[in-house]
């Protein structure tokens, strides 16, 4: 069934990692460069082509975008998705300024928005999230989960210490994140369906140890190298990723393959020099 809102799994997921006690925030050279990392990352998206990768099957994929970005932020990835085969929409909200409300009624809001795609399409949607649209993403999949066939994050930190992101504690729920025990825990622990965490250590952002999933059978954490909080939503080796992880058949669900993850970085043709990705090693 597609079609209602469930509040509450049937049964107890998982937890999630602990948080991290060690996950400072990055350093503030990395912060600084993020601008014009993001838009060297968002013109080398003009230039990439999808000929090697696998074609979709048109299920509903949807995207969420990160704080302070709206649809045409989400656009260029939204056209990627499209040209593969699928039946992209961004999250149509306009832009991202935090829950409206109460926490819980704003992601109800969510799962009907999310219900009207899969009841259409009569298949399960696909979510994206991009940094705080992640966070919305596997929470909407754990109240929808028979409506959700996997949720892929891009530097979304739900396994935060309150060190490196008390500002998500506190937009989430109006108070304190040193009071938020309970909150914390929830963001932490995944949804009850396949989850991908894709993340880089050179994230200016977030700690990229607050993006890293659980060792559970349906999570798992890919590194992209070189990439930029702001470009996640851009980097064509992010895109290779998102595009293999969408490809695979529902129920068939696998991790990365070992052999594939090797070359994450390896993005798909651009036509571009080297030179345009830069090198934190």
């Amino acid at each position: 069934m597609l079609g209602s809102v469930s509040r509450e799994p049937d049964a107890t997921p998982p937890k999630g990692p602990p948080m991290n006690p060690l996950a400072a925030a990055p350093p503030f050279a990395l912060l600084c460069l993020e601008p014009l990392r993001a838009v060297l990352e968002f013109s080398a998206s003009h230039f990439t082509r999808h000929d090697d990768c696998p074609a979709g099957d048109g299920h509903p994929v949807i995207l969420f975008p990160g704080l302070a970005a709206d649809r045409g932020t989400l656009l260029p990835l939204r056209n990627w998705c499209e040209r593969l085969g699928y039946d992209a929409h961004d999250w149509g909200r306009g832009m991202n300024t935090g829950p409206q409300g109460g926490l819980d009624d704003w992601l109800q809001q969510l799962c009907e928005d999310v219900l009207t795609h899969t009841r259409r399409a009569g298949r399960r949607a696909s979510l994206i999230g991009w940094s705080l649209g992640g966070i919305y993403a596997r929470e909407v999949a754990k109240m929808v989960p028979h409506a959700v066939r996997q949720v892929i994050t891009l530097g979304s930190p739900f396994a935060a210490g309150h060190g490196n992101a008390g500002w998500l504690h506190h937009l989430l729920s109006g108070q304190s994140a040193f009071v938020e025990a309970v909150l914390s825990e929830r963001l932490r622990t995944p949804p009850p369906l396949p989850c991908t965490s894709i993340y880089s250590r050179t994230d200016g952002v977030v700690a990229w140890q607050s993006c890293i999933e659980p060792d559970l059978p349906l999570c798992e954490s890919i590194e992209v190298n070189d990439a930029s909080h702001m470009g996640l939503v851009w980097n064509s080796r992010v895109w290779s990723v998102v595009a293999e992880r969408l490809s695979q058949r529902e129920g068939q669900w696998r991790p990365y393959p070992q052999a594939v993850q090797r070359g994450a970085d390896d993005a798909p043709r651009t036509g571009l020099p080297d030179a345009w990705m830069f090198n934190f090693n």
